[in-house]
């Protein structure tokens, strides 16, 4: 008890402390890009559990501190977006020094722990996606051209190499279909949430595509990229590395996305636009855990 009489709650900071850390990994993002890994693994070969548990938690470490550092950098333009403002930095309750030193710490014990336990190549594409999220995408695109999205999004495509690295020791022509899947899923997912949030990115000064190229040419982009995506996805299947089921799961799969992205595309009104981007943001991230799912279930239940 204080001396106002007030309960003390002595485990108070020690909490909220513990949940800013957690939020600094973004932790949602992250699980998204752990299935991307782990479904890597498995098409791969047939990792043993501690392989996985490995990159799993080197993983996450690497994917945590490259946001971390990310939040560093980006910390006077959080403080202007409704949907950021309440991170750590903006919202006063933590310094910037220590996230860019907690970013560090993960990261380099992520390197270690992939170098120690599976294998110098997966450490080094880990550590190249961390330097590529935050030098390449954060720190010099982000905030000068529209094609951010586009360039920095290998950055986010490397967690299969990273997987399927871990395995083999090596990358093949899957290897690198796999990151090309990601790497042109990533701008309709990204653009979807930049047409919602178009006013935040244009306070903060962020040139996303709709700010600079107008609404109707990002729509029209986000349909090449969805057409080149989706060929990708059926590229396994015509080499032979995925069955049947891969390519019916595959089309099935993209079909409510193909069908969201062209009623962005030429969809009548405002209201009606929202919803559809709202559902094109989220469904795109189900989409690409289903598809990875597939390519799993394909090659160990139906080979």
């Amino acid at each position: 008890m204080n001396h106002d009489g007030a309960v003390s709650v002595p485990h108070e900071r020690e909490h909220s402390l513990a949940s800013d850390l957690v939020a600094l990994t973004k932790p949602r993002i992250i699980s998204l890009l752990l299935v991307t890994t782990v479904a890597a693994m498995y098409v791969a070969g047939t990792p043993s559990g501690w392989l996985v548990l490995t990159v799993l938690v080197g993983g996450y470490l690497m994917a945590g501190g490259a946001h971390a550092v990310n939040m560093y950098l980006d910390r006077d333009i959080d403080a202007h977006m409704p949907r950021t403002k309440l991170r750590p930095i903006p919202s006063g309750r933590m310094g910037p020094r220590a996230v860019l030193a907690f970013g560090i710490l993960l990261a380099t014990t992520a390197t270690f722990l992939l170098a120690r336990y599976a294998n110098v190549v997966t450490a080094a594409l880990a550590l190249l996606g961390f330097y590529g999220y935050v030098f390449l995408y954060t720190h010099w695109l982000k905030r000068r051209t529209p094609q951010n999205i586009v360039i920095g999004g290998a950055a986010g495509a490397i967690p299969p190499l990273v997987g399927y690295a871990a395995v083999t020791g090596t990358l093949d022509l899957t290897a690198w279909t796999l990151f090309l899947i990601v790497f042109y899923w990533t701008p309709p997912h990204f653009w979807a949430l930049a047409l919602l949030k178009k006013r935040d990115y244009g306070a903060a000064g962020v040139p996303m595509a709709p700010l600079i190229w107008g609404e109707k040419h990002t729509k029209d982009q986000m349909l090449w990229y969805l057409g080149i995506m989706v060929a990708l996805s059926v590229l396994p299947f015509c080499t032979g590395a995925f069955g049947l089921f891969y390519l019916v799961s595959a089309l099935v799969v993209a079909a409510p996305l193909a069908y969201g992205i062209i009623k962005i595309r030429w969809g009548k009104g405002r209201d009606d636009s929202t919803a559809t981007e709202r559902f094109v943001f989220m469904y795109s991230l189900l989409y690409l855990a289903l598809l990875y799912v597939a390519m799993v279930v394909d090659l160990h239940v139906f080979r």
